[in-house]
């Protein structure tokens, strides 16, 4: 099986939001897919002085090799970085998985748009989350 690494994408505006995106990250190492989780692997922003080192961080180097990425969609709203990093990754024709835990997906298109409901193969718990990625994994890829 070729190995599988996984861009994990979400706000991490608070504690709740980061918790998500860690245990979105063993989840995936639970099965064996490898990750890159911007705020472990890069750091967090804490001002306009840190976008470069961020952008080059996540985009420019923490894209190399992906072939999967998974979205926390949790929230009123998709964070700014994470609608750009979900247009990349579909613009690159890497596959998007995305969890959106809060509310029905049905009553979430003025937070999710119909962009990202069209986009992106969109999950209901963290046990729907590890059974999609389980197939994910098990498939092939060239």
């Amino acid at each position: 099986m070729a190995k599988i690494k996984a861009y994990i994408a979400g706000k991490l505006g608070n504690e709740e939001e980061i918790e998500t995106l860690e245990k979105i990250d063993k989840i995936c190492k639970s099965i064996g897919i490898e990750t890159f989780l911007p705020h472990r692997d890069i750091g967090i922003a804490r001002g306009i002085e840190d976008s470069k080192r961020i952008f080059e961080g996540d985009i420019v180097n923490g894209f190399k090799g992906i072939n999967l990425v998974v979205a926390n969609l949790n929230g009123l709203s998709v964070g700014a970085g994470t609608a750009w990093e979900i247009g990349y990754a579909y613009a690159k024709k890497i596959p998007i998985i995305g969890i959106k835990m809060d509310e029905p997906v049905e009553e979430a298109f003025d937070s999710l748009s119909a962009i990202i409901i069209e986009s992106v193969e969109i999950v209901d718990s963290f046990d729907n989350l590890r059974e999609r990625l389980s197939k994910f994994a098990n498939q092939e890829f060239l």
